[in-house]
Order: structure tokens, then C-alpha cells, then sequence
């Protein structure tokens, strides 16, 4: 690793104190620098560093100086479990020379012991419901024993709240002492400096306001870290938008039956029927106008005041799971589902940063099934709260660029410092292709197109020493270049992730294809923006080589229509490329990153579309890609070439 003696760096003295290394990496500094004068001068500050900078404990020597001066506490979001447990990990490594405290939280599913928690949620919100649930009505032995014992919960909470600890490390104390976890967890973050947690703690409404009751600080005295921020906009979407689908309401009319809801019942039958008269005219999306619906429902389902029906579904749902929690079972009721949507559905229907869709699926079991949904196309109005309510935010990742571009869409003050860090890596090693010939473009997709993309991509792996990763524009493509011979033409092992891939069985995958590292390499074909190409680190032989097949833009539907019409109306000019572009760019070069994880690391990013080289495309690709990328011509071998050069010639191919 290429390191600089911290005395010669001119690091912040109170900065400095807190960095647990004797050498920093390159451009660490200025990273430490920037966000600790951000945070001095209390500004948000929004960096772009690529990977192997170190930010994780950049960031935290930058911050936790301010939050000791000013008594704050310190927030660092993420989307991983990994990513948190790296927080404290850094924070562990500080410890041994400051005295700094921290915990990991994860969501209850995932630090609860109750099993009608562990077994039957999947979601922050219902497990948060069932719990309060649990507890009002002293059904959850583990909330009952701290009370119990007292003096021993006190000890242990004071004991968690000592010193920086994972959530899992939590989680076992608490197995052994029969607590809740969670509980203890909570009670640790009145006093600890740094808790590392999922974005949802944050930016979801109501889950933030659970959050803060424990918390022991409002949000003005809270420095917020947010980890990965390119994933932000979109996380703020999903957390504004809902939906049902023809199963719920089915399981709702049911539930009606089996509790003698006879007019909830008689409701849910023709609501069913009115989404399958809208899905018989649905292709695979259609745009549904709300209005349109609530007149079906007022006609078609005899309810006269929506508005008031809709809140008596919700209640009696709330009874309804609150008679079986009293009954000791699961309290899931599909009636306070339906009726949540539609008071979502009837609020957002003059909405415009709302759209109202009906899309169609395939289940598990091969059938046609469809949902309604109510679609977000802001995520400012989850974002812009927070941000203006914390004493400052630190938002980094390694694709942030356009930076003005992420500050506009996310409603970042105007007083945001905004920069680029220089990237790290020597420059050797790193090289950036982008082959002509090829494209994934709609009016171009022919057999003998994806043949030559079959062959280039053949090329790659008979020229890279270990593994390769395929990643497409979408698994349509990815079928394409199945069907066109890529299995046999790779001449190594492959790996492919399919549509709807379980997240247990797409990490057995990886470790598989992770595993021929040292065995001759292997082949992992993915899709961009998928659990593989963005949710996985691949450190050293692990992944020598990434193709990027295609420009990964959405399909054309209305939800993603509305989204530019929406953003053509707040940003004039630049719509599609807020709503259309930066998407994709951001997928293709989260995915181009993934060979290069640490500064030992040497990677070959080919990029299979001849768009890439464009002004326009390669202009929204992060500085460390564009430097250097070089254009091949329109012929065989070419990759081989660079790629020889690159890695030196291989003794068996």
C-alpha cells in the first residue's frame, strides 16, 4: 500500500487524535480535511471518494472531534449489515487510544429473540408494530425479564454502553442473559457517541420517530454520516411509495369471513374485481389515474365515502391484530393493509410528485398475478426533512458525480461543500476499456450482435488470470447472451444469477464463483444494479476482470415517463437526465468498481457498448474510470491485446 506519515499531512490536531493509524492512505487526508472543516464551519458536506480511500475511518476521525466539542451524537447510516460492522470495527481501532463508545443497530427482525418476530416479519415497520404490541400487552418474556431484573439489565446496558459493539456481539450477551437485544441496544444509544444503523432508522417517518424517543437527542444535535449516499434517492423513494397486490386482497376478504366483516368481505371481492378489469387492459404497466379508481370503488364497490371507509378498513384491521396477539398468534391482518394503501392511495391522488400504477408479475408458482401501486417521484420529501433538521451531513460514496446533480435531487442546502476526491489508485493499475462495435441499444439487439458480444466477452476471460464478472444491462440481455453460446465459449466455470434469486442462494453463488480465485478462474454473469454487482466486495483474484454489457437504462414505463415529466417540471432541461441517465450511469459504474477494492488491487474494466465512450455517457462515469479509458476499434483480438499487456501473458489459456 502507498502510505504518507500522518505528522507530514497536516491533519486537523483534534482530527488527528482520533485517526488510529500511523500512515494514511493518499488523498485521505484532504478527505479527513474536507469533512472535518465542514463540519467546523456546520455545513452538510458531500464527497465523492473511490474505493480503497479509507473513508469508513476518514470519516469517523473528521467527526467524532465536532461531536465530542459540541456534544452531539453521531450517526452513521448504511444499507449493509457489513457496512456497519466496519463502522465499529474502525471505531474499536480508535478506542485503543480515545475514548469512544458505539453500537451497530440492525432492525428488529434481526436483533429480536421472540419468535413471532423472528419467524412472521420482514419489514422495519411491522416489526416495530408487533413489538409495541408484544410489549403493551406483557406478551414478550424478554421485555418482562429486564424488568424483572433490573439491576442486572442496568449493568449490562452500562456495560454495552462502555465501549464500541457489534450488533451480533450484542445480541449473544443478550441470549445469555434471556433480554431483548434490542431493549439493551436502545438503552446503550442514550450514551453512546457513534451508532452505525440502516437508513430506514433515519429517513422512514415513522420509524424515525420511534428512533429519536430513544435516542436521548433531537436531531439538531446529531452529525449524520451517510454511507453509500448514491443509494439514497432511490431508498427515499421506496420509502415513500406503497402497494397491494391481488394476494392481499384476497387474504383480506378472508380474513373478513373468518372475523364476520361481512361488508369488509363484500368490499374486498369487488375491489378484486376492479383490479382485474384494469389488469385485463395492463400490458406489464399501465398508469392507473387515482381518481379513476376511487370512482370505480364508490360505483362499482357501493362504498359512498371513501375517505371514511378506508380508515374504518385500517381500525378493524388494528383490532383485528390486537385479537390475535391476545391469542398468542401471528398479528398480521391484510384488512389494515388494504386500508393503509388506500388512505396512501386517496391523500397522493393530487399529488404530482406522485404516480399511480398497476403493473403485472410472475409469481413463484409461474402465475400472472398484478399490484396497484402508489409510486414516489421524490426524494426530496423524505430527505430534504432530515437534512434541514441535523447540525450537519457528511454523505459520501464512490459515485456521486454530477455532485450539483445528487445536491439538486436530494435538496441539499446551497451551502454544501461539494468535492472529488482524486482517486487513490496507482494509475497502472487500473485499466479502462470501451470497445466499438457493440451496444445493447433497443434497434440493435440481433443474434449476430450478441454472437460478437459473446466473443468479446470470451476474449476477456481466456486473457484474465483468474475471475471475470458479466454483468448486463438487464436479464434480458443476460438470457440473450446464454442462448448465443456463452457457457461454452468462456471456456471456464460459470456462474449465473437468475431473476427473482433468493438472497441466500445468490451468496452461495458468489461463494462459489469466489472459490476458482485460485483454481483457474471463473465466469459470474449478473445483471447491473444487482445484489452481485453492487452488494459484493471482490478483493484481489476474486474479480481481476468486469465486463459491463450495455447501458443499463430502464424500460420506457410510466412510472419511469412520470418521473421525467416530474423532474423536466422541478428541473427544467434536465428531466431525462435526473430521471433516465444518471440511473444507469450510476448502476454501470458501481459495477465497473468492483475489481478494485484496495490499493493492491489490479483490475480491467471493459465496458461492452460503444455508448461508453461518448461525451455524453462518459461524462456521469467517476473520474478514476475516465482516466486513462481507452477506445478499441471493431476487432478481434483487440481486447486481447490490452489485456496482455495489462496482466502479462498467460501460461495456459
Amino acid at each position: 500500500m502507498v502510505a504518507t506519515s500522518v505528522a507530514k499531512l497536516n491533519l486537523p490536531e483534534k482530527a488527528q487524535e482520533y485517526f488510529p493509524y500511523t500512515t494514511v492512505r493518499p488523498s485521505q487526508d484532504e478527505f479527513i480535511n474536507t469533512i472535518y472543516e465542514g463540519l467546523k464551519s456546520h455545513k452538510h458536506v458531500l464527497l465523492e471518494g473511490s474505493n480503497g480511500l479509507g473513508k469508513t475511518v476518514a470519516a469517523l476521525s473528521a467527526c467524532l472531534p465536532v461531536a465530542k466539542e459540541h456534544d452531539l451524537r453521531l450517526l452513521y447510516v448504511a444499507k449493509t449489515h457489513r457496512q456497519h460492522d466496519r463502522v465499529i470495527e474502525e471505531l474499536k481501532a480508535i478506542s485503543k487510544r480515545m475514548d469512544v463508545s458505539g453500537v451497530s443497530l440492525r432492525g428488529r427482525c434481526n436483533m429480536c429473540l421472540n419468535p413471532l418476530i423472528t419467524r412472521h416479519t420482514t419489514d422495519a415497520r411491522a416489526a416495530m408494530e408487533i413489538c409495541e404490541l408484544l410489549k403493551s400487552r406483557e406478551q414478550c418474556s424478554y421485555h418482562a425479564n429486564m424488568e424483572k431484573n433490573s439491576d442486572r439489565y442496568a449493568d449490562v446496558s452500562a456495560h454495552v454502553s462502555s465501549r464500541p459493539y457489534k450488533a451480533l456481539e450484542i445480541l449473544e450477551i443478550c441470549r445469555a442473559e434471556n433480554f431483548c437485544p434490542y431493549e439493551i441496544a436502545k438503552f446503550a444509544m442514550e450514551d453512546t457517541d457513534v451508532i452505525a444503523l440502516s437508513y430506514m432508522y433515519v429517513f422512514h417517518p415513522k420509524v424515525r420517530s420511534a428512533f429519536l424517543h430513544h435516542l436521548n437527542k433531537p436531531l439538531n444535535q446529531v452529525i449524520l454520516v451517510i454511507d453509500e449516499a448514491h443509494n439514497l434517492p432511490s431508498t427515499a423513494v421506496e420509502i415513500a411509495s406503497d402497494g397491494v397486490s391481488l394476494f392481499v386482497i384476497r387474504q383480506a376478504q378472508r380474513e373478513a369471513e373468518r372475523f364476520n366483516f361481512p361488508s369488509i368481505a363484500s368490499f374486498s371481492k369487488r375491489f378484486r374485481a376492479i383490479m382485474e378489469n384494469i389488469l385485463s387492459h395492463t400490458a406489464r404497466e399501465s398508469h392507473v389515474p387515482p381518481e379513476i379508481l376511487i370512482e370505480a370503488i364508490k360505483k362499482k364497490a357501493r362504498i359512498d365515502e371513501p375517505e371514511l371507509f378506508f380508515e374504518h378498513l385500517h381500525e378493524t384491521g388494528t383490532a383485528i391484530r390486537q385479537a390475535l396477539l391476545r391469542q398468542g398468534k401471528h398479528p398480521r391482518s391484510y384488512i389494515h393493509r388494504i386500508g393503509e394503501f388506500l388512505q396512501k392511495w386517496l391523500g397522493t391522488k393530487d399529488d404530482q410528485s406522485y404516480t399511480h400504477v398497476m403493473s403485472n408479475y410472475v409469481t413463484k408458482r409461474g402465475t400472472v398475478s398484478a399490484k396497484l401501486e402508489v409510486v414516489a417521484l421524490d426524494p426530496s420529501k423524505i430527505t430534504a426533512p432530515v437534512f434541514a433538521a441535523v447540525y450537519s451531513t457528511v454523505c459520501i460514496s464512490g459515485t456521486l458525480e454530477p455532485l450539483e446533480s445528487y445536491a439538486r435531487i436530494t435538496s441539499l442546502p446551497r451551502t454544501t461543500i461539494c468535492k472529488a476526491v482524486p482517486s487513490p489508485f496507482p494509475r497502472e493499475h487500473i485499466l479502462s476499456l470501451v470497445c466499438c462495435g457493440v451496444t445493447t441499444a433497443m434497434q440493435q439487439r440481433t443474434q449476430s450482435m450478441y454472437r460478437k458480444m459473446v466473443n468479446r466477452i470470451a476474449e476477456v476471460a481466456r486473457y484474465t488470470p483468474a475471475n471475470v464478472g458479466v454483468f448486463t444491462a438487464s436479464y434480458k440481455v443476460l438470457q440473450k447472451l446464454v442462448d448465443a453460446g456463452l457457457k461454452t465459449a468462456v471456456k471456464k466455470p460459470l456462474f449465473a444469477e437468475r431473476r427473482g434469486m433468493a438472497s441466500r442462494e445468490n451468496d452461495l453463488l458468489v461463494s462459489k464463483f469466489k472459490s476458482y480465485a485460485n483454481r483457474g478462474g471463473a465466469v459470474l454473469l449478473g445483471v447491473q444494479g444487482g445484489r452481485s454487482s453492487e452488494g459484493a466486495d471482490y478483493p484481489g483474484d476474486q474479480l481481476n476482470s468486469v465486463v459491463v454489457v450495455g447501458v443499463p437504462y430502464a424500460e420506457p414505463t410510466p412510472r419511469i415517463e412520470a418521473q421525467i415529466r416530474y423532474y423536466e417540471r422541478r428541473f427544467p432541461n434536465y428531466g431525462r437526465q435526473y430521471g433516465y441517465v444518471l440511473p444507469a450511469l450510476k448502476k454501470a459504474s458501481q459495477t465497473a468498481g468492483r475489481p478494485i477494492r484496495t490499493l493492491k488491487d489490479r483490475g480491467a474494466i471493459i465496458f461492452l457498448d460503444h455508448r461508453f465512450a461518448t461525451s455524453y455517457c462518459s461524462q456521469f462515469l467517476p473520474s478514476w474510470v475516465r482516466q486513462g479509458m481507452k477506445t478499441l476499434p471493431d476487432e478481434d483480438h483487440a481486447i486481447a491485446h490490452e489485456l496482455t499487456r495489462f496482466y502479462g501473458p498467460l501460461s495456459a489459456c
